[in-house]
């Protein structure tokens, strides 16, 4: 039920990465009535996944008030983790996927699981690069950051990344 008293924002998101992994960037629009603001921002080395829910997590966390939110998303990773609650066992096994070993992106499901909190969202997914007006501008938010000459460093993709090497560097 909607809560009448919370301000209505629809956010799409969308990531990108040229190689996976390799230079990514997110673009996210929100829209809240006459108003629509646009995000972007580009990472010197990350993945496909990470953009994407970098970009939730940054439509999210630039509502500065709790929000009645649809967030729209092409990534089946993202839409999936919340509508089918795998982020609630995740989270229970303290942010792993149990048996089945280490939870890729845990710092930012962390962080996507705290924003999201303080909103009521509904999440749905679109299908990516099908004609939907705000996914593809998305898109193009998200491929110009991520083709940008001054990208930021991805520093949860950094520390995992060199986390695998050392595990690596160990079995030799």
């Amino acid at each position: 039920m909607a809560d009448q008293s919370r301000a209505r924002v629809s956010i799409y998101t969308d990531g990108a990465c040229r190689g996976n992994p390799g230079p990514g960037g997110y673009g996210v629009i929100l829209v809240s009535g006459k108003h629509t603001r646009e995000l972007s921002a580009g990472y010197a080395r990350t993945t496909n996944n990470r953009m994407e829910l970098m970009a939730a997590i940054a439509g999210l966390e630039a509502l500065k008030v709790p929000c009645e939110v649809t967030l729209c998303s092409d990534s089946s990773y993202l839409v999936d983790a919340i509508n089918k609650n795998w982020i609630a066992g995740w989270r229970a096994k303290g942010w792993s996927r149990g048996r089945a070993g280490a939870l890729k992106n845990a710092d930012l499901w962390q962080r996507l699981d705290a924003v999201r909190q303080k909103h009521r969202i509904t999440w749905q997914w679109v299908r990516g690069h099908a004609g939907h007006a705000q996914n593809e501008r998305c898109d193009v938010l998200a491929t110009e950051a991520a083709d940008r000459p001054s990208r930021l460093p991805d520093e949860g993709f950094q520390a995992a990344e060199a986390l695998a090497q050392s595990n690596s560097d160990q079995l030799l």
